[in-house]
């Protein structure tokens, strides 16, 4: 039977209590060593500097010269000395003569009996000043022993004893008091870390260290495999998370980690502007970053207190239009099928007709009349347009151009290579609705002349070049000047128009390139669209 996980209380609970009772502990253990130890040197130093105070005293030393020379001790010296006793901690205070017999005694009766134990004989006979523990007529005991000096002569010894009972009576007094402040640190540090807990817990909004990994986890790999761009600032407009989307469209020579903590103005000044105008609301824009156009959403990042920042999403307009584009194209060849499954059954027809009254040459003729245009083109874009994405789009816009009666000619000279993906799909762009507004306006001048359109490109320069001539009226004088603005058309109908020409002035910004127009002879308008080629290969 698997045990629950430890929770993050748990653990830090166990951790930190653990940490404080070995803290505890030892500190406990030293102060019991280091205060038994300082009691000790305390009483040993107290000990012998008393007893050489009263082994100088006049008194004493006489009690001790006349002992020496066979005198009994005398009872004021026992009185004396028990009085000085008595203003003291001291257990005993022992005086004895150079022969170790007691001079005086807390207990009278052992007065004129020889000292019990050994270790005042090194006092007697070298005078040296010393503290033992030995056992004597009232039990175990610190003992501090200092000679008595008459004319540098060693004629007795002062004891002052503490007994071991008393001593460690003390001791554990100091004990219980310090075990106290011990207790009472424990209980608020307890207290603390319980607060510290709760504290984390609400911090980590009550995720266990598990979850939080897992969860980080989670966060870096939808930053990492989202495919549009996502950037959070702070208030203060710093950097504190970015994908790496993002990271390639505002900095791709730079790691992702280099941004953090950066300030947003270092990596795109257009997007500081856009924060500075969405007054702490949803916003969407759009903006260009290098040569890419992108829309751009701000979500406020708000906590209970206050705003603490925005959440920055990038929306690559060209990849958010890349399917409909597909799909738009997919349908207008989907519909010219259908439309050249119809004409190819109708000249079919003709052909069997032809046939089968028996006009073979007539036939003939019919399918080389048929056939000399398609393969005029088909030759031009096989020997001169590389780019197979164009080539196409440049078919399908012939067979308009012939199912609408439009003479459309390329011209022989022209030369295309192919470019990346998104280069191409800007000159589908550009030509598409130059070739589109040429037809257009070819047809609605139908009625002075023949529908014609002649296209030209040319990529051998520094420069890609593009011309479009048709046999329409030209620009409107009064719409020149703003002819590539959004919105703007010549056309009678604009509920669907004004946006063709707007389109192909975006992408002639994008790669540093000039358009322009001119009305020829009167009868033709001609489109010249000049692009920098550096541009296109980057």
């Amino acid at each position: 039977m698997n045990s629950a996980p430890m929770t993050l209380k748990s653990y830090l609970s166990a951790i930190i209590l653990t940490t404080i009772t070995l803290i505890i502990v030892i500190s406990g253990t030293l102060l019991i060593f280091v205060t038994k130890q300082t009691y000790l040197d305390g009483l040993s130093q107290r000990g012998t500097e008393l007893a050489k105070v009263i082994a100088s005293d006049q008194s004493v030393i006489n009690a001790a010269k006349h002992s020496n020379q066979g005198s009994q001790a005398s009872a004021s010296l026992q009185s004396y000395i028990e009085a000085i006793r008595a203003k003291t901690n001291a257990s005993y205070i022992v005086v004895t003569n150079l022969n170790g017999i007691r001079l005086s005694h807390p207990n009278g009766a052992n007065v004129g009996k020889k000292f019990i134990g050994d270790d005042i004989q090194q006092t007697l006979q070298y005078g040296t000043v010393r503290t033992t523990v030995d056992t004597g007529s009232l039990g175990k005991a610190i003992r501090n022993f200092a000679p008595i000096m008459d004319n540098n002569a060693i004629i007795g010894a002062v004891s002052i004893g503490y007994l071991d009972q008393s001593t460690t009576q003390l001791l554990l007094n100091y004990y219980f008091e310090g075990t106290l402040w011990l207790g009472l640190i424990y209980i608020i540090a307890i207290v603390l870390t319980l607060a510290l807990i709760s504290k984390l817990k609400r911090t980590f909004l009550r995720y266990e260290p598990e979850e939080i990994v897992q969860r980080f986890k989670e966060h870096h790999l939808l930053l990492t495999n989202i495919r549009e761009g996502i950037i959070a600032v702070d208030k203060q407009h710093r950097v504190t998370a970015i994908n790496e989307a993002a990271s390639g469209w505002l900095a791709p020579e730079r790691q992702v980690q280099s941004l953090i903590n950066l300030p947003l103005s270092e990596l795109s000044q257009g997007l500081c502007h856009l924060i500075s105008d969405s007054l702490a609301s949803r916003y969407k824009h759009s903006t260009t970053i290098g040569r890419h156009d992108f829309a751009v959403s701000l979500y406020p990042l708000n906590t209970e207190a206050d705003q603490s920042g925005y959440l920055i999403v990038l929306n690559h307009e060209q990849e958010m239009s890349e399917l409909e584009r597909e799909l738009t194209r997919t349908t207008a060849y989907a519909n010219q099928l259908r439309s050249k499954t119809h004409e190819h059954n109708n000249q079919l027809n003709v052909i069997s007709g032809l046939l089968q009254s028996n006009r073979i040459q007539e036939a003939i003729n019919y399918l080389q009349t048929e056939s000399d245009a398609h393969q005029q083109l088909l030759g031009n874009l096989v020997r001169n347009i590389e780019n197979s994405p164009v080539a196409g789009m440049l078919l399908a816009k012939y067979n308009y151009a012939v199912d609408n009666g439009i003479a459309f000619r390329l011209d022989e000279d022209g030369q295309l290579k192919n470019y990346q993906q998104s280069v191409n799909d800007d000159l589908i762009t550009l030509l598409g609705n130059l070739i589109e507004n040429a037809f257009y306006a070819a047809l609605n001048n139908a009625d002075q002349q023949t529908p014609e359109a002649t296209l030209f490109i040319s990529d051998r320069t520094n420069h890609l070049m593009v011309t479009i001539e048709d046999s329409g009226k030209g620009v409107d004088s009064k719409l020149a000047d703003k002819i590539c603005d959004l919105g703007v058309s010549s056309k009678e109908d604009q509920t669907q128009h004004g946006l063709g020409l707007y389109l192909v002035s975006k992408v002639v910004n994008r790669y540093n390139g000039s358009i322009d127009w001119e009305r020829v002879d009167n009868r033709t308008t001609v489109f010249s669209v000049y692009l920098d080629k550096r541009e296109l290969e980057k």
